[in-house]
């Protein structure tokens, strides 16, 4: 599958926030974003006003970045949204909330999407028991995602028992010594620390 291979700080640069891609780096004084607050090419310091749709269209690329999903999955989850009662905007950050390759990060197991995306794929997570290597797989609330019995004592896994949370949303619950963590409900708007704007997301699809 097509996917974006280059420098991801360059993405971070180039939608002017961090969108914490680097994991552990973005936290530090090395991280581009603060080195070099404007978009990266030969023009990027140059004064650009956008337009109505170039301010809808980085919203979206900004969220499509954030949780690393390519075209036509984020137009999937956007009718999957569209058709759910409540607010559209809402619901498409919960539906992408909910892909375990995010919760496996949100819960600390991964200091960035990309490595528990990884992680998820080389099959190191249970979901209630059962093996699942599908990165978008959709999690529900009272889920157990847990690190296999097999991968426990890898390196990656000592370091997540021995090492302080970065801080776990109210939504999940975490057993970091037992490397289990639990899917308690879905995450309210103000639960989701995604620098976003997701009015203009729905606007941009709504042309």
């Amino acid at each position: 599958m097509a996917r974006y291979t280059g420098p991801v700080c360059r993405l971070c640069r180039r939608e002017g926030t961090k969108l914490y891609l680097k994991g552990e780096k973005c936290y530090t004084d090395k991280c581009p974003v603060v080195r070099r607050p404007f978009p990266p090419g030969q023009h990027g310091q140059a004064r650009r006003k956008l337009s109505e749709y170039g301010v809808q269209l980085r919203e979206k690329q900004k969220l499509r970045r954030t949780y690393g999903v390519l075209e036509g999955q984020f137009r999937r989850y956007l009718d999957k949204a569209s058709r759910k009662t409540g607010v559209t905007g809402t619901t498409l950050l919960q539906l992408l909330e909910r892909r375990l390759d995010n919760v496996v990060y949100r819960m600390g197991f991964a200091s960035s999407r990309a490595e528990a995306r990884q992680l998820v794929r080389h099959g190191h997570f249970t979901v209630n028991g059962r093996k699942v290597d599908i990165p978008s797989f959709s999690t529900r609330p009272g889920d157990v995602i847990a690190v296999r019995e097999s991968s426990r004592d890898k390196g990656r896994f000592k370091e997540v028992r021995e090492s302080a949370p970065r801080g776990v949303p109210a939504w999940l619950e975490v057993d970091r010594p037992a490397l289990k963590g639990t899917v308690v409900r879905l995450p309210s708007r103000e639960e989701i620390d995604v620098p976003v704007q997701e009015h203009l997301v729905i606007e941009l699809y709504s042309r």
